[in-house]
């Protein structure tokens, strides 16, 4: 079976550490640096596509702004499956948790404006759901689900909608629960797959919980759009149960239609995502032409365990498919994104060649390997579904076919030339907001909508239209700068893993070179080394921190490289005891653990250290907020001698919003041109992120207090660089952990967010280059 390539084949490279001088905590004794020689992780894809041959990201917008007037804020409200009118100007999507369809302005794509929504309880019950939306011609046909929650009796109708007014111009019982639609490209009829879904909390006889058999079984209906909506007729698609088990889908007694698509032969393709197959059916006569396995695949190099590391050594055996999402490749091929469910899954998709039920090619490991590649990787998902590829679109650019796959979990789409469909070419990564669920091109303006369906205003989590457009007509509006703005290269065909990046620091030894850590959401701790002389940055290397020759896991806020060899180690800990300085050797082995003054460490709270810099012999760091013992919106900037290992302490004025759950800190200290330069940020994320900004301080010659008792002396600052501009240019949502920034020998100006390891998170990274103030 053909395994995916990812651009091209993953680089087979030595593994290398960074090896600089060693050091200790007496004193240096430089050795010589044997980088030059040592062989680098290089880029296994170039990311770097001319305007006019990419997607550009234009705008973001959070459904929860398109809410009713009188709704509050909070209120959960989703998109997820979208359709958009004739001329291209309007999206209109499901809300199944809001139980309503929203509708969206993209006539501007850049300004995005919400046009209100219609709730279901005007069609028909409170308790109805939207499951997907169609449109055909001037009107929108609304799939509603009325089960209530009774699946042994499943319930569901089409709503036809006059897109004009949102009057409902007629319904179509269903006689089951529905879940997708898709007219066909003459538009001579829809295809609804009627799921009857299983209770995943009830037990069959001799099975387990969520097992099925759970009849009744589903089908598919096929509604003709001849005439006025009060002419259209519904035609039952019954499945053959012998034929099904000929086949060797799992339980052919209760098939489970998931998703339809319909070529431009009339011919509808329908997943059967919990019996593992696919069937294809003639929509004008509505005979079932062929039914398939989707089979089963084995996965190498992938993360299996939810251990926090980022361990790609695991595989999975034989697993079932259980494609969710289908697109025509062309009239004889299919694509299917296989998320699984109940028994399977394998965190890639497929295409099969529809006449003879063949793969004709296989993801593989690849589509994982995209998320680490871009820092994408879910740590929490490992063991289940990885990336979860579930939402598949097929579109048409500049006369060739591209497929589109969303990762739920990873958040993001993968875009693919399928020109030649037994070896899809991979182009582009598209971030999303969390849980990309509808994917949908619109070619008539070259445009691409990702409806996002996780939304917790709690977790600061919103749900989102996002719009891309195609074509360096876009590049003006696409954001700067594109995505990915750092990845990572590959050793030994394997990428290294990064992700929640929470500290920067200049290379003494290279002005074109960073180095960066991930925090605690990923183990063991590591320092990796990053080239950004090309684009995007490239993280070439990895120095894994041991402790007597261990591995160890640390929560690294703040990074300084020292100019005589080896790194200081900003660690926060989950109390102020366990915040720490710590010195490691280039090899990465710890040489020195510094403790904070017990007084201080003792009137810290939860958010501790958070950055560190390095002048001479004098170590600068900042901790995130105030002491218990001093004013409300005072925090410390630290001064640590080495020499002598004393500790003194100046204080700093954060700023304030007037967010209620909002809170000001301090992520990062640099020290330029005789300043301090601090990142203070807020709490607060997307269109309500206030405060994202560098500013500058003298490096006072004052002595600072010794004690948390004593008052410090609060030095005087000045705005450096307000960062909000530049993080809204990318025309993204806008980050909320603001966490590392350097001054690299090449005077530029580096800041990176911090992406939490996706947990409550977007996983997005920015990585921004500026002159430096």
């Amino acid at each position: 079976m053909a395994r995916a390539k990812v651009g091209p084949t993953l680089a087979a490279m030595s593994a290398v550490a960074l090896v600089a001088a060693a050091c200790s905590s007496g004193e240096p004794e430089p050795e010589p640096d044997p980088r030059p020689a040592a062989p680098l992780a290089t880029s296994p894809i170039d990311w770097n596509l001319p305007a006019a041959e990419r997607y550009h990201r234009l705008a973001t917008y959070p459904v929860y702004l398109n809410r009713p007037p009188a709704e509050p804020a909070e209120t959960e409200t989703v998109a997820e499956i979208s359709a958009v009118t004739e001329d291209g100007n309007t999206v209109i999507y499901t809300d199944a948790t809001a139980k309503r369809v929203g509708f969206v302005d993209i006539t501007d794509p850049a300004n995005p404006a919400g046009r209100g929504t219609l709730s279901l309880a005007e069609l028909g019950n409170a308790d109805d759901q939207p499951t997907s939306v169609a449109v055909a011609g001037e009107h929108l046909i609304v799939v509603v689900d009325t089960t209530g929650g009774d699946f042994a009796n499943p319930s569901g109708r089409i709503d036809v909608v006059r897109i004009a007014d949102r009057s409902r111009v007629h319904s179509i019982d269903l006689g089951g629960q529905p879940d997708s639609i898709a007219v066909s490209p003459d538009g001579s009829f829809a295809a609804i797959a009627v799921e009857n879904q299983r209770d995943e909390e009830f037990t069959p006889d001799g099975g387990d919980e969520g097992d099925l058999p759970q009849p009744p079984t589903g089908f598919v209906t096929i509604v003709d759009l001849d005439g006025a909506p009060q002419d259209w007729s519904a035609r039952k698609v019954e499945f053959d149960v012998e034929a099904a088990r000929a086949a060797g889908l799992d339980t052919p007694a209760d098939l489970e239609p998931e998703y339809v698509a319909v070529n431009s032969r009339g011919q509808i393709a329908v997943t059967l995502q919990e019996n593992n197959g696919i069937a294809v059916i003639d929509g004008p006569t509505g005979e079932v032409r062929s039914i398939f396995s989707a089979g089963t695949q084995s996965v190498e190099g992938i993360d299996t365990a939810e251990d926090g590391t980022i361990d790609q050594t695991g595989s999975i055996t034989d697993t079932p498919r259980e494609p969710d999402a289908i697109a025509w490749a062309d009239d004889t091929h299919v694509a299917t994104a296989n998320e699984g469910d109940w028994k399977g899954g394998t965190r890639g998709w497929t295409v099969f060649d529809t006449t003879t039920g063949e793969v004709v090619w296989d993801a593989g490991s690849s589509f994982s390997e995209l998320a680490v590649l871009t820092g994408l990787h879910i740590e929490s998902r490992a063991e289940a579904k990885g990336p979860e590829p579930e939402g598949l679109a097929v579109t048409e650019i500049d006369g060739r076919p591209v497929a589109l796959v969303g990762s739920e979990r990873s958040n993001f789409v993968a875009v693919y030339d399928i020109s030649d469909v037994t070896e899809p070419v991979f182009r582009q990564v598209l971030p999303a907001t969390n849980g990309p669920e509808g994917l949908l091109p619109v070619p008539q303006r070259d445009l691409f909508v990702i409806a996002s369906e996780a939304d917790d205003a709690e977790a600061r989590i919103r749900a989102a239209v996002t719009v891309y457009g195609y074509g360096e007509q876009f590049e003006a509006d696409g954001g700067v700068p594109p995505f990915p703005s750092i990845v990572s290269g590959a050793v030994d065909g394997v990428p290294i893993g990064w992700g929640a990046l929470g500290a920067l620091s200049a290379d003494p030894s290279d002005e074109n070179r960073l180095f960066t850590a991930t925090d605690d959401a990923y183990g063991p701790a590591r320092v990796l080394g990053v080239d950004v002389s090309v684009t995007p940055a490239l993280i070439d290397r990895e120095i894994v921190i041991t402790d007597d020759g261990e591995p160890v896991t640390l929560d690294i806020e703040g990074l300084a490289a020292h100019p005589d060899g080896g790194f200081y180690l900003a660690v926060e800990g989950s109390e102020g005891a366990d915040n720490e300085l710590v010195r490691v050797a280039a090899d990465g082995a710890i040489s020195e653990r510094i403790a904070l003054p017990a007084d201080i460490a003792d009137a810290l709270g939860s958010q501790g250290l958070e950055g560190v810099a390095v002048d001479g012999d004098t170590v600068w760091v900042a901790l995130q907020r105030e002491l218990s013992t001093d004013p409300a919106g005072i925090a410390r900037i630290g001064k640590y001698t080495a020499e002598t290992s004393e500790w003194q302490w100046y204080g700093y004025q954060l700023e304030t919003t007037e967010h209620p759950d909002d809170w000001i800190g301090l992520s990062e200290i640099v020290v330029h041109d005789g300043a301090l330069l601090l990142v203070e940020r807020d709490k607060l994320n997307g269109p309500d992120a206030r405060v994202k900004a560098l500013y500058s301080v003298a490096i006072p010659t004052d002595a600072g207090v010794t004690g948390a008792d004593e008052q410090p002396q609060v030095l005087t600052k000045t705005l450096a660089r307000d960062l909000l501009p530049d993080l809204r240019a990318t025309n993204g949502w806008v980050q909320e952990k603001v966490e590392g920034a350097a001054v690299a020998g090449n005077g530029k100006l580096y800041v990176v967010t911090d992406n939490d390891g996706l947990d409550d998170a977007s996983g997005e990274t920015v990585f921004l280059e500026m002159m430096a103030p």
